[in-house]
């Protein structure tokens, strides 16, 4: 397969902020699409926190699919926390249920599990996405490593 190249339209990308139920502070909540040589190609959200008293980290959900038809058929979400891990305080990206906020609904088609992500064929595609938004969404780059 020749290189792809990935790209989002800043100017569409949402955000809003909600107050997290376990420490009040806020939860900065990101979303937009990423195009695939110009074709639309997965549906991102992210979910930034700032505990109190805990390490800042990032939640991010990926729907990867087919974006022109009304059928989710062939769509499947993948999930990632991102932030300091054990023995190491710079962020990591570590692959997790999706949905572990309770959004998934039919446009996420079929949410992965940590297991079945795993083994899934599109776990490079996934990484490859979650590698963009890590540059590329502002919000998440500054809650991360400003």
């Amino acid at each position: 397969m020749s290189p792809t190249e990935l790209a989002a339209d800043l100017d569409e990308r949402q955000f809003a902020r909600y107050e997290c139920p376990c420490c009040a502070e806020p939860i900065e909540r990101t979303w937009n699409m990423i195009t695939r040589d110009g074709i639309a190609y997965a549906a991102y959200f992210a979910n930034s926190y700032h505990h109190t008293d805990q390490a800042h980290d990032t939640w991010i959900d990926v729907i990867l699919g087919t974006w022109d038809s009304e059928s989710d058929d062939d769509h499947v979400t993948f999930g990632c926390r991102v932030g300091p891990v054990q023995s190491n305080p710079s962020p990591a990206a570590t692959l997790v249920q999706a949905c572990l906020d309770g959004s998934a609904d039919d446009v996420h088609g079929t949410v992965l599990s940590r297991r079945d992500g795993l083994a899934h064929p599109r776990l490079p595609e996934f990484w490859d996405v979650v590698d963009f938004v890590l540059a590329n969404d502002p919000t998440v780059t500054a809650h991360l490593y400003g």
